[in-house]
């Protein structure tokens, strides 16, 4: 899924694991298996999705990608060279180019800090403006571009309501002038009317300033509406991996199918079967022999329970980590046959 020469980041191989240690030795009797071999390739100017449960390790993957965690094995490539190699002031200029907007805009604000201030911070440690004028000036252009107020440089986060406080992490992500952004649930603490505007400014930023994103979210329909290929996460794996259009009309992976099917349709007429997984996600600590969802899928056979499963190229560009014994592009709902456990 990464031969592609215009990628402006990939992952090989990626991993990373957190070891759990009990006793006063601290000795490590297992690891949480956040990301566990995940490769990707994102494109210059596309929106790539990311999507999956709770717990799946979709904020893991992205914080691995900025190397805000480090990796436990694998490597991460950023415009031809492997950063995950990278430190200390070799890793800086990379730092400016890739940014992050988090899910809550007042947890990642700084309560006692301005917004003027937050907006220079990073512009001092990047040496963007020359003077500090020159920097309060484009500070206040850059409010103005996520739609605030550039008077309001004095004000402090508290001031300012959830949809405002995105904006304005938005804008502190664009301080630096990137080329790459994570948006990490960026619309979930949000009224949807909310989430509506800051989706369309994501846009308008993306064309204006050639951006290029990773959208980490559970809202399939904001993944639909925003992204351009998308990759279905599962117990620190992907899954499925196709252009967002193909992927939600035609999914070929049966945890895929179930997400889908789990999407309410406004239609109070239009009846049909929810594709309902039996079982719980397993533990990362525990992850199931051969094919990790073979505990809840209704077609695993007693290959998925030793074999792990091949990434196969289902149709061009169309990817899923599955034995596909059973053709499941066939099958018009996902249906709760008995398992092998």
């Amino acid at each position: 899924m990464t031969d592609n020469n215009d990628y402006l980041l990939k992952t090989e191989n990626l991993f990373k694991w957190f070891p759990t240690r009990i006793g006063i030795l601290s000795r490590t009797v297992a690891y949480v298996k956040a990301v566990d071999g995940v490769s990707i390739g994102i494109r210059r100017g596309e929106t790539f999705g990311l999507v999956g449960e709770s717990g799946c390790g979709k904020t893991t993957l992205g914080r691995t990608l900025m190397r805000l965690t480090e990796p436990s094995k694998g490597s991460v490539t950023f415009e031809g060279t492997v950063i995950s190699a990278l430190k200390g002031s070799r890793l800086k200029p990379f730092r400016r180019k890739m940014q992050v907007v988090f899910q809550d805009p007042y947890a990642s604000l700084d309560p006692r800090q301005s917004i003027g201030s937050a907006l220079l911070e990073p512009m001092k440690i990047h040496r963007i403006a020359s003077t500090k004028s020159e920097a309060k000036k484009m500070a206040g252009e850059l409010l103005a571009k996520v739609g605030l107020n550039p008077d309001h440089l004095a004000r402090f986060p508290h001031e300012f309501s959830g949809g405002q406080r995105q904006r304005i992490a938005i804008a502190i992500a664009l301080a630096v002038k990137p080329s790459f952004i994570i948006l990490d649930e960026p619309t979930s603490a949000l009224d949807v009317s909310v989430q509506a505007q800051i989706l369309r400014l994501l846009r308008n930023l993306q064309q204006e300033l050639d951006l290029t994103f990773l959208f980490i979210s559970h809202n399939l329909a904001v993944i639909r509406q925003m992204c351009d290929r998308t990759a279905v996460m599962y117990l620190g794996r992907i899954v499925e991996f196709a252009d967002t259009k193909k992927l939600f009309e035609n999914p070929k992976h049966p945890y895929t199918k179930a997400l889908l099917s789990s999407v309410p349709v406004p239609d109070p007429s239009k009846r049909r079967e929810l594709g309902v997984l039996q079982g719980n996600v397993p533990s990362p600590v525990a992850i199931p022999s051969g094919c990790r969802f073979r505990t809840r899928c209704p077609y695993a056979t007693e290959k998925c329970l030793n074999l792990p499963p091949p990434l196969i190229e289902v149709e061009r560009g169309h990817w899923i980590e599955c034995h596909y014994d059973i053709d499941f592009s066939a099958a018009s709902k996902v249906e709760i046959l008995p398992r092998v456990t």
